[in-house]
C-alpha cells in the first residue's frame, strides 16, 4: 500500500487537473478574440479548409497537389464578384448580425415539407466554418461555428467580411478565393470579371466539387441567371456602398 506521503499528493494533481479544464474555456475565448481580432488588419495566407484540403492530398499520396490560391484585396477584385456572392448566398447581408433568423425559419419550413433542403447560413457563418473550422454537421461544430460568427461581426465591418470570403470560399477542387477561380476559369485577373462570369462563379456554391464553372451544366446556367437577376435587384455595384 503506498504510505500517505505518497498518496498526498495525488489529489493536489486532481485539483490542478480540475482547474485547467475549468480554465479551457476562457483560454479558448480569450485566444479565438485575439486571432479575430488580428486577422481584422492582417490578410490570412490560408484557411481551414485549405490546409485540410491539402492534408488530404498529402494523406492519399498526392505530393504534387497544390492549391490555386492569390489573395486580392476587395477594391482589387471586380464588385461583381461581391454582389453576386451576396445576391447568391445572402441577400440580408447588409442588415443582419450574422444570423439571418428569417432564412433559417424558411429553411426549417422547407424541411419539413420535404423540399430539397436549404441552409440558412450567412457568408459571416461561411467566412467563420471555412477560415476556421472544418466541413460536418456535429453540435460541437455549429457551436464553435457560432461563436466565431459573432466574433466576426462583432470586430470586423461588412467589407472585410465579404473581402475575406471572397478570398476564402472554394470555387473548385482546390481553387481558393475569386482571384485563382478568375485565372483557372476564365483566363483573367479578377478586376475584370463581368457580371455573368461572377455569377457562374456564385452559382457552383456552397458545392463546388458537385458543380463546374468550366463546364456548367443546365442547373448552374439557370442558377447563375437567377443571381444576375438577383444582382440587378440588390442595387448591383451600388449594394456595395451598404457594407462600407
Amino acid at each position: 500500500m503506498p504510505s500517505q506521503a505518497e498518496a498526498a499528493p495525488r489529489p493536489r494533481r486532481l485539483r490542478r487537473w480540475f482547474r485547467w479544464l475549468l480554465a479551457l474555456p476562457f483560454l479558448f475565448a480569450l485566444a479565438s478574440i485575439l486571432q479575430v481580432a488580428t486577422l481584422r488588419f492582417i490578410d490570412p495566407p490560408f484557411s481551414a479548409f485549405m490546409m485540410i484540403r491539402q492534408l488530404e492530398a498529402w494523406g492519399s499520396g498526392d505530393f504534387g497537389f497544390r492549391l490555386a490560391h492569390d489573395w486580392r484585396d476587395l477594391d482589387e477584385i471586380s464588385p461583381n464578384v461581391p454582389v453576386a456572392l451576396v445576391a447568391s448566398e445572402d441577400q440580408n447581408f447588409a442588415e443582419h448580425f450574422g444570423f439571418d433568423l428569417k432564412a433559417i425559419e424558411k429553411a426549417r419550413k422547407n424541411n419539413e415539407r420535404g423540399r430539397k433542403v436549404r441552409g440558412g447560413s450567412t457568408i459571416s457563418q461561411q467566412t467563420a466554418k471555412n477560415l476556421f473550422l472544418w466541413s460536418g454537421r456535429s453540435w460541437v461544430r455549429k457551436g464553435i461555428e457560432a461563436w466565431y460568427t459573432v466574433l466576426i461581426e462583432a470586430m470586423w465591418p461588412k467589407s472585410r467580411i465579404i473581402e475575406v470570403y471572397a478570398n476564402i470560399a472554394e470555387f473548385g477542387d482546390g481553387v481558393y478565393g475569386a482571384q485563382a477561380a478568375a485565372r483557372t476559369y476564365y483566363r483573367k485577373d479578377a478586376s475584370r470579371l463581368g457580371a455573368a462570369e461572377a455569377a457562374r462563379m456564385a452559382a457552383v456554391l456552397p458545392n463546388p466539387k458537385r458543380y463546374s464553372i468550366a463546364k456548367p451544366g443546365a442547373y448552374v446556367q439557370r442558377r447563375a441567371g437567377a443571381i444576375q437577376r438577383q444582382m440587378r435587384y440588390i442595387g448591383g455595384d451600388g449594394y456595395l456602398k451598404q457594407i462600407e
